[in-house]
């Protein structure tokens, strides 16, 4: 059923799902979205929620529209996750070959028996670089690259685990282009995006810019904790190198900018619209085999990590390519879904027991907990439907 225009919201939502168009609104009313936003879902390969509302400007001048993009942030790890699977699953790359053999420069200052396994299961010790390098290398591909190769690991390879915020698109990134002859947004565009008709980008064009909202950032509470607040306080510590090497990305300058949208960044810079990320997670949680094989998705849902994350300062859990729920990170009462958060607010994720694909993309960004409070109450009123 087509829901009411409640302060701008618009979309479709089956009878059955009336409790998430109830929490969606509520976030509106609640102050939650000053800016726009919208949430997805399928159930069985279909939809049966897909709601946006608000703004895309600071203005109000603009209304969030169904094909409004909105940069994803870290849901885009999930993106790029798909893609090297998909190669896998091609027989382009093993798991569990080393890093090397593909990228032979690699093999180097302790990096030689990194594999691809652990590269995916953030298991890589590279989660930030310790030569600080300018700001304008962001967006210089084979500056980023050779400074990973030049980089040794933090820890032991494979025997811990820690988030690569910014490497992990890099690295991950590099292993795309060497075996598939083609920039991730490329492979992106021909092997998932046109294929499967799903509105998904990294690295935007000229007439995908211009449908593009803007984020806008928003301070913590007061006594609300500021993860990002407290790593810039440390910035020569592992966690701030990650974060803010060579710089900080989570800022609206930076995210609002031609720069950013238009390079192709794979750690954080996907344009997409709820639709397409729900339609991409539930084709996994679905129809096993399109866009992953069966037993592939299993690998990916398959804990490989647990415990303290020095990088996030704060316990998580990791599959191969993807954040497996938690307590702090409860996107799900299954704990073999499988997703991404996303600074700002955003959650995607797939369910095969469920047999559901959830996104949620905002554009007013918070940066307190890995599973904002919008998220939170969508992803639960979404289960209390089933």
């Amino acid at each position: 059923m087509a829901t009411r225009d409640i302060r701008g919201i618009q979309g479709w939502c089956d009878p059955k799902f009336e409790n998430v168009r109830d929490a969606f609104v509520q976030n509106f009313e609640r102050g939650l979205e000053p800016g726009g936003a919208a949430v997805a879902v399928t159930l069985g390969g279909h939809p049966v929620v897909d709601l946006h509302g608000g703004f895309v400007d600071r203005g109000h001048t603009q209304r969030w529209q169904k094909d409004t993009l909105i940069n994803l942030a870290s849901t885009t790890k999930g993106i790029l996750a798909i893609c090297v699977l998909r190669l896998v699953d091609q027989g382009a790359l093993e798991l569990d070959a080393p890093v090397a053999r593909y990228w032979p420069a690699f093999g180097c200052l302790g990096k030689e028996g990194i594999t691809v396994r652990d590269v995916l299961s953030y298991r890589a010790g590279l989660p930030a670089l310790r030569t600080r390098l300018s700001p304008e290398a962001l967006y210089d591909w084979t500056a980023m690259t050779e400074a990973l190769v030049a980089e040794e690991p933090w820890w032991p390879p494979g025997t811990q685990h820690g988030y690569h915020a910014m490497t992990i698109g890099w690295l991950a990134g590099e292993l795309v282009r060497r075996v598939s002859g083609r920039t991730v947004g490329r492979y992106l565009r021909e092997q998932l995006a046109l294929p499967f008709d799903l509105d998904l980008h990294i690295g935007l064009g000229p007439r995908e810019e211009a449908r593009t909202a803007d984020v806008r950032a928003t301070r913590p509470e007061p006594g609300q904790p500021s993860f990002v607040e407290t790593v810039m306080t440390d910035p020569d510590s592992m966690s701030g190198r990650a974060f803010l090497n060579p710089v900080l990305c989570l800022t609206p300058q930076v995210l609002n900018s031609h720069a950013w949208r238009a390079t192709e960044l794979p750690f954080a810079n996907a344009h997409g619209t709820a639709s397409a990320l729900a339609h991409l997670y539930g084709a996994l949680a679905h129809t096993g085999g399109r866009v992953l094989s069966a037993s592939l998705v299993d690998v990916a849902r398959t804990e490989h990590a647990f415990g303290y994350d020095p990088v996030l300062r704060e316990i998580t859990r990791y599959g191969v390519g993807f954040m497996l729920p938690h307590e702090g990170f409860a996107c799900s009462p299954n704990p073999r879904a499988f997703g991404n958060p996303g600074a700002g607010g955003y959650l995607a994720f797939a369910d095969p027991e469920a047999s559901l694909g959830f996104a949620y993309v905002t554009s007013k960004m918070s940066l307190s907990t890995l599973l904002d409070p919008r998220a939170a109450a969508l992803s639960e009123a979404t289960y209390a439907c089933l």
